[in-house]
């Protein structure tokens, strides 16, 4: 007697998550351990990358702690806060269950086709962060991660 198999493929569509807004953890490179948030995000491959692929906003140096003896200049320069703009690998990023809306500030503004756009982006980047931190939302976004 033959017995026949059947395999039973279920036809499950996988969820987008990685979208515009959420904020992630870098695992790889030279941002390694660093937040960001997900500005554009591309699932499909093309020639230039041959992977899934998303555009960062990231925190590239965090603000320091300050105390209430510190003179209003040195409380300015340790909350400054540093940003970086660069495309990831989807392998390369850990999403967090936190998002944050960038779409309205940021919305076709950003390029990072040749670097002198890329520059101006960055410096946007920065001062929406800045405004951000110092209005104090998004608080998690801006504290170190610690481990």
């Amino acid at each position: 007697t033959v017995s026949v198999l059947y395999c039973h493929r279920a036809t499950t569509t996988t969820m987008k998550f990685l979208k515009p807004g959420k904020v992630v953890i870098v695992t790889k490179g030279r941002y390694a351990g660093k937040k960001a948030v997900i500005v554009q995000n591309t699932d499909s491959k093309n020639k230039e990358r041959p992977y899934g692929h998303a555009l960062l906003a990231g925190v590239k140096k965090y603000p320091k702690k300050v105390v209430r003896g510190m003179s209003k200049r040195r409380i300015e320069r340790r909350s400054r806060v540093g940003a970086f703009l660069r495309v990831y690998n989807h392998k390369h990023l850990l999403p967090t269950r936190y998002n944050m809306d960038l779409s309205k500030e940021l919305r076709g503004k950003i390029s990072v086709a040749d670097a002198s756009r890329r520059v101006e982006s960055r410096k946007l980047v920065r001062k929406l962060f800045q405004a951000r931190y110092n209005a104090g939302s998004n608080r998690w976004l801006f504290q170190k991660l610690r481990f």
